[in-house]
């Protein structure tokens, strides 16, 4: 399955699938979840070029699946793991809140379907 570039390297999915399985599932998981917190902060208004990047409609969706993720790995990646990622969550959910003119109503902003209200 790999692939000769021509530079005499082989770099194909065989040599992936290994390094892929040699990280842990707890690395995956807050790996995926610190792509997202970073990417629903740019979205949100967070980043330095604020107001040019901001995007709510994006935002939404990704501090949405962030939710889902955190909610769903909790039990499994254990609360050394979890709370860290809760804490970022709940910070995007509030600067969403801060960020949109019209306001949700409670329970229904980014996420919170999974994580309940956020105050």
């Amino acid at each position: 399955m790999s692939t000769d570039t021509g530079a005499g390297t082989n770099t194909g999915a065989g040599t992936e699938l290994r390094d892929i399985a040699e990280v842990p599932a707890v690395e995956v998981i807050t790996t995926t979840a610190v792509h997202l917190m970073s990417a629903a902060a740019v979205k949100v208004g967070l980043a330095d070029e604020g107001e040019e990047l901001k995007d709510l409609d994006e935002a939404r969706k990704l501090i949405t699946a962030l939710a889902g993720l955190v909610t769903a790995a909790a039990p499994e990646i254990g609360s050394q793991h979890a709370a860290p990622l809760r804490d970022g969550l709940r910070s995007l959910q509030l600067a969403f809140r801060e960020s949109s003119i019209i306001q949700d109503a409670p329970g229904q902003g980014p996420g919170e379907k999974y994580t309940g209200p956020v105050n």
